[in-house]
């Protein structure tokens, strides 16, 4: 008995020892993102790689969050996608519901779901039904935002504002915190503010 003892102690000490490497696994601020391959609602696969030397916008989405709502609903999150895009920035939106799960589409869904809000500015959904890009990136919650410049890195990840309210009424009042970073990193400027807890419905995985 003493031996299994010591065995399940060996064993507890192992797992504890690799928590920290597990939570490392995510995207940070100055750190080449981690790498993804995911297929979109229309069948194309799209990777980091497809979008080497260029900036890219990561965007998680459920089309049943309040939050989601907020933003889509005011067109504050398609005007965004607009005016960067426009900018021949790329923009990508991540759905990673699981199956049976709040927010979950099946491509012929998730297409017409993208056709309803107006996605014409991002590429189509990435749908991430495993959940290993979410997980990769540490998206907690939707929206949960991330931008990578041309050299791979992550220049931001958090929030898309200041204001966590489900109000689109606070919009016009909120600090944009995607357009903040562009509008300083496009001229060569620090970006002032690379982090933020990111606010929104949980991703359910």
């Amino acid at each position: 008995m003493s031996g299994k003892r010591s065995f399940r102690r060996f064993l507890g000490g192992v797992a504890l020892f690799a928590l920290p490497a597990l939570a490392m696994a995510v995207a940070v601020p100055g750190e080449k993102a981690p790498d993804f391959s995911e297929v979109d609602a229309k069948g194309e696969t799209r990777s980091l790689q497809d979008y080497k030397g260029q900036w890219l916008v990561l965007e998680w989405f459920n089309k049943d969050c309040p939050y989601v709502k907020k933003h889509y609903g005011s067109g504050n999150m398609q005007a965004l996608q607009k005016k960067y895009t426009d900018q021949d920035i790329n923009w990508l939106t991540v759905i990673s519901s699981a199956k049976g799960k709040q927010g979950y589409l099946e491509p012929a869904q998730a297409l017409q779901v993208a056709e309803n809000h107006n996605l014409s500015a991002s590429a189509p959904f990435l749908l991430d039904a495993d959940g290993s890009m979410g997980r990769a990136y540490g998206a907690k919650t939707t929206p949960h935002m991330f931008i990578i410049n041309p050299q791979g890195e992550v220049v931001y990840a958090g929030a898309i504002d200041d204001n966590d309210s489900a109000n689109p009424a606070v919009i016009p009042k909120s600090s944009n915190y995607v357009a903040a970073v562009f509008d300083a990193a496009l001229k060569g400027k620090e970006v002032a503010v690379a982090s933020t807890r990111a606010y929104g419905c949980s991703v359910k995985y």
